[in-house]
């Protein structure tokens, strides 16, 4: 006797994942985080968390955890492990914050200003090649629609 098997019933929803701008987005972002962090742990030993705070505290100099998590989105959770991570290793100093005393201002100390300009020459020739078959307009319009999406998803997150 033979069984066969029938495929499971498909829905009418429509939804396809590939055409899911949402995955699309995932898996890209993914692929792309997934690239670099093998270079940065590899090399440096970072996370992309770690690489994330070390670089904008390169851009704005100070900031309290808050304002770290409010600049890249990441979950207070991982930039604390990305903090104290980074505290071990002397590449950020952190001093009480002088109108909260709950929170505290973290910055790049000179070994973590080196790595930074160590492995920011990398970061953009990643990028460099990650987008070499775009056109210049192409990447501007790229930046522009992932900003725009950005605000609606945070503006329909509340």
């Amino acid at each position: 006797m033979t069984i066969t098997s029938r495929p499971p019933e498909t829905t009418t929803t429509g939804l396809k994942l590939d055409d899911y701008l949402p995955y699309r987005l995932s898996v890209a972002s993914n692929a792309v985080s997934g690239l670099i962090a093998r270079a940065y742990e590899d090399r440096f030993g970072l996370t992309i968390p770690q690489w994330r705070l070390i670089c904008v505290l390169a851009e704005d100099l100070a900031l309290s955890q808050g304002g770290i998590v409010a600049r890249t989105g990441m979950d207070k959770v991982t930039v604390s492990r990305a903090a104290q991570g980074l505290l071990k290793r002397r590449l950020i100093s952190r001093r009480d914050h002088q109108r909260d005393g709950r929170s505290h201002i973290l910055a790049l100390t000179q070994e973590g200003a080196h790595l930074h300009s160590e492995i920011a020459p990398l970061a953009l020739a990643y990028e460099a090649a990650l987008i070499a078959g775009l056109a210049p307009s192409e990447v501007a319009l790229l930046k522009r629609l992932l900003s725009r999406l950005q605000g609606a998803a945070q503006a329909l997150g509340g």
